[in-house]
């Protein structure tokens, strides 16, 4: 399907907001006309318009919000033009007759404000200091939510409430019936009445915990599981990917793991894990941490909340990154911060001597890459009829370089060029930010997306024909009903498996952190084994000839490189992970350097092909990867990874968890040195040594008194 022109897109989304501007124009003349056949229409085109923009548009129902004409101005308007409509319709001295209508709807309304007050209440009381996952919360006394008609949504609370009241008033202006209309305000106030009945008794029932015992609680976990390592993230909602490539390294270090965030909407963006997740939004509660066993954290990406952690003088931080690659955002002056920056191999090391941002050669420690350990190694050239290319681009960056993403520049050439190879088959995998900031790179990779679609409509052509064998190609067969149907039974297993998929529609943070609670032993390796045959079962249920756009979290991107022979991407993290494999891959030179310049500038492309923006060379490298005696890179990618990730023993693993308790003995140590700094000059209280042991230091003997 052909994406819409870009008028035409713009048009279709103003169309609602534009209906609406209108019906209110059209409301108001035909109540000053009066003119009953105009008053129904635009009255029914408002209602179809609110419904419209709260279904499609929710950006343009907060913008109008922001400009004081949110949804009950827009009700209360749209219901008094219509009683002001019918006064007119209905000639002389009837006001005395629409009296007790607009009496009572002024009852709904008053009834509507009421429970929306009480609906903030009600929000209020359920809305935790903090949140927690793979935690028993049920010490907390929580209990379900309400309705979230009822309590957060509040716009289409009044729409479907308001509803049967404005249909009577309708019913009215075409009839001169004002039973109708009082039937409609009865049932609309009966609505109101009742959902505030609902949240008033949500109120006075049992109440769950108080900010204060939540904290306290919180207190008490901390010292029962006493946690020694754990990861730090905070970041957008797109940005939920850099935390979870750690989780199954994290869960294999030596110590007790925990999870700290700060945005409670990544709660449910936290892959499937074990480990004790906590969500501590405000910074007055995040240094509770203090005093607490947490003896290191890692940080997968940097963010504006990093530095409210990194006051903790108890705790060591290590920046691990989310994927390194030759970018400046791999180096970044931010990484000082930290008391040791992890990195993968030599290359790292050196992108950050020269950079001289700050970062001391001291402070950074080689641990490889434990993620990579699924990726499987270099098995020889394509078994099968096809050859499978995985483009997968970067996205385009904060800075506007052209050179960021191959995307804007070469991406629609790049997938032509692939398209044309009849033994081609294509994985196309954007990265989940392509867009975010420049819509360009948003409307390329539309257009590449509608390029593999019509390549696939045209080989489903091919197949009906009866063509594929005459030209050389294998079209091959789908795959049977058993094998089409496997990857819902695997996803309904999968999802079984995950606490996420059995939340009611209604649930809200706090109902979610109960049923997330502590979950069943060997959960963690089931969840694994069950992602596994997940995989499996979907790359087999795909027809061998057709091309893939994915764009889903599944199947992950290591899934992606096992089935790949060949990557075709930019520079970036990407690139670096590939190289585990030591298969062949691409990077496209989008920017202004030479070839020389661009091999010598970023050293993860020094054993790749590159691409011109024209793909030029995409022919000669298909056929170097289909015959591996024409490729000349075979040895300088081996090379290269060693450069890259390090050495393969002892493993990234092993040497991940070794870094994890050297810094954890230098924290123990520098907790050693305060206590006996600080406790000397202190008065010794009742209990000291056994507080000091609660927080993770040792236990002191009181200092003398006098």
């Amino acid at each position: 399907m052909q994406p819409l022109p870009p008028l035409l897109r713009y048009a279709a989304h103003a169309l609602p907001l534009a209906v609406l501007a209108a019906s209110f124009a059209a409301q108001a003349a035909a109540a000053a006309v009066p003119h009953l056949a105009l008053l129904v229409t635009a009255t029914a085109a408002n209602l179809l318009a609110e419904a419209a923009l709260h279904r499609w548009r929710p950006g343009q129902v907060s913008l109008l919000a922001k400009v004081r004409a949110d949804v009950m101005v827009r009700r209360l308007t749209c219901d008094f033009l219509l009683i002001v409509g019918l006064l007119r319709l209905g000639g002389d001295h009837r006001e005395t007759v629409y009296l007790p209508l607009v009496l009572g709807l002024l009852l709904f309304y008053a009834l509507h404000f009421a429970g929306h007050a009480a609906a903030i209440r009600v929000r209020g009381a359920r809305t935790l200091p903090l949140l927690t996952r793979n935690i028993d919360a049920s010490a907390l006394r929580i209990t379900p939510a309400p309705p979230a008609l009822l309590m957060r949504r509040h716009g289409p609370r009044l729409l479907l409430f308001g509803l049967p009241a404005t249909a009577g008033l309708l019913v009215t202006a075409a009839g001169d019936e004002p039973a109708f209309a009082a039937a409609g305000i009865a049932l609309s106030t009966a609505l109101a009445a009742l959902s505030l009945a609902e949240l008033v008794r949500c109120l006075v029932r049992r109440r769950p915990a108080s900010p204060q015992e939540v904290l306290d609680w919180f207190d008490g976990w901390l010292a029962e599981y006493r946690p020694t390592v754990g990861m730090y993230f905070s970041g957008g909602v797109s940005s939920a990917y850099q935390a979870n490539m750690w989780l199954d390294a994290l869960s294999g270090l030596d110590g007790r793991p925990v999870i700290v965030l700060r945005e409670r909407f990544m709660m449910q963006r936290i892959a499937a894990t074990d480990i004790p997740i906590v969500c501590i939004p405000k910074v007055a509660q995040l240094l509770r941490l203090e005093h607490s066993a947490l003896k290191l954290l890692i940080h997968p990406a940097n963010s504006g909340k990093t530095s409210q952690v990194l006051r903790i003088p108890s705790i060591k931080h290590a920046f691990v990154n989310h994927g390194e690659s030759d970018k400046l955002s791999s180096c970044n002056p931010y990484a000082k911060a930290y008391d040791e920056v992890w990195v993968a191999g030599p290359a790292a090391r050196e992108r950050y001597a020269l950079a001289d941002v700050g970062v001391e050669d001291r402070d950074v420690v080689e641990i490889g890459r434990p993620q990579l350990a699924p990726i499987t190694r270099y098995a020889g050239p394509p078994a099968g009829p096809y050859t499978t290319v995985l483009y997968a681009p970067t996205w385009e960056g904060w800075d506007g370089n052209p050179g960021n993403t191959s995307v804007v520049l070469a991406g629609e050439n790049i997938v032509r060029a692939l398209l044309r190879d009849p033994a081609v088959r294509l994985l196309y995998k954007p990265h989940p930010m392509t867009g975010s900031v420049d819509p360009r790179a948003a409307a390329a990779d539309a257009r590449v997306q509608a390029l593999i679609h019509e390549a696939n409509r045209a080989r489903a052509g091919q197949r009906t024909a009866g063509r594929g064998e005459q030209d050389g190609t294998f079209l091959g067969d789908r795959p049977g009903p058993e094998a089409a149907a496997e990857p819902a039974r695997r996803t309904a297993e999968l999802d079984a498996l995950t606490t996420t998929a059995s939340f009611r529609d209604d649930a809200d943070d706090m109902e979610r952190m109960l049923a997330q609670s502590t979950p069943e032993p060997g959960r963690a390796e089931a969840v694994a084994a069950a992602t596994a045959a997940w995989e499996a079962a979907h790359w087999a249920s795909l027809p061998p000839a057709e091309h893939q756009v994915i764009t889903a979290p599944r199947p992950a991107l290591y899934s992606c490189f096992n089935e790949a022979d060949l990557l075709i991407s930019d520079v970036s993290s990407v690139v670096t992970d590939y190289l585990a494999a030591e298969k062949p891959y691409a990077v496209a030179n989008t920017g202004e350097l030479s070839q020389e310049q661009f091999r010598e500038a970023f050293p993860t492309v020094r054993a790749a092909t590159i691409l011109t923006p024209d793909a030029a060379g995409v022919a000669a490298l298909l056929d170097s990867v289909r015959h591996p005696a024409g490729d000349g890179l075979a040895a300088a990618r081996a090379g290269l990874k060693l450069h890259l990730l390090g050495p393969s023993d002892p493993p990234s693993q092993a040497r991940f968890n070794e870094a994890a308790l050297g810094l954890c003995e230098v924290a123990d140590e520098h907790r050693v040195r305060m206590a006996r700094r600080l406790l000397p000059g202190i008065p010794a209280q009742r209990g000291a040594p056994e507080e000091a042991d609660a927080a993770g230091g040792e236990a002191l003997e009181p200092a003398p008194e006098g």
